[in-house]
């Protein structure tokens, strides 16, 4: 059997559109208009869900699916640098910034290392079902560690992997043999 997974990344927030650091926002009105307006664009599918963050929520809400909350697509937690811009942080901690884009396990900000967030990006795909379509609802950094977890890329290619807001990610195959059909498609 073959299986297909669909991952798309939430709508804009407030932290996207600011170019920071996550926290658990909502939509701003715009990206809930612009998920509202691709409800058509959504594939046909067998199941859909979407990771706890409420952007992740209002997303898939907009988008018309029937989503439930998985855990395994939470995003990347970055601890005290959450809510915070880049610029921000390199102003106040250059060194601190340079070693969490250079050391795949470092994790400066107290949060979760790049080498974790892919390993429990890869984990989950491989609990993914094996048949059907599902549709997943989710961040740009687990797209990114997605994408990477099926081209068996180096940690550091994470970085070379740009993911815009509301768009689509296409995996086929199955678990353990995931190949990359699409990505970045606009919803």
């Amino acid at each position: 059997m073959s299986a297909r997974l669909t991952l798309v990344t939430h709508a804009s927030t407030r932290a996207t559109a600011a170019a920071a650091f996550a926290q658990d926002e909502p939509l701003e009105p715009r990206g809930t208009a612009r998920a509202a307006a691709a409800r058509a664009a959504v594939p046909r599918h067998d199941r859909a869900v979407c990771g706890p963050a409420t952007g992740c929520r209002e997303t898939a809400e907009a988008l018309g699916l029937a989503a439930t909350v998985d855990a395994g697509l939470r995003d990347w937690d970055l601890g005290r640098w959450a809510g915070r811009t880049l610029d921000e942080v390199v102003a106040a901690e250059p060194d601190a910034v340079q070693e969490w884009l250079t050391v795949p396990d470092a994790a400066p900000h107290g949060g979760e290392p790049l080498t974790a967030l892919l390993e429990r990006v890869a984990g989950w795909l491989d609990g993914v079902p094996g048949d059907g379509h599902t549709v997943a609802v989710t961040h740009a950094a687990v797209v990114r560690a997605a994408v990477l977890a099926v081209v068996s890329g180096a940690p550091h290619g994470f970085w070379r992997i740009d993911v815009a807001p509301l768009t689509a990610t296409s995996l086929g195959g199955g678990p353990g043999r995931w190949t990359v059909r699409t990505t970045g498609t606009a919803m």
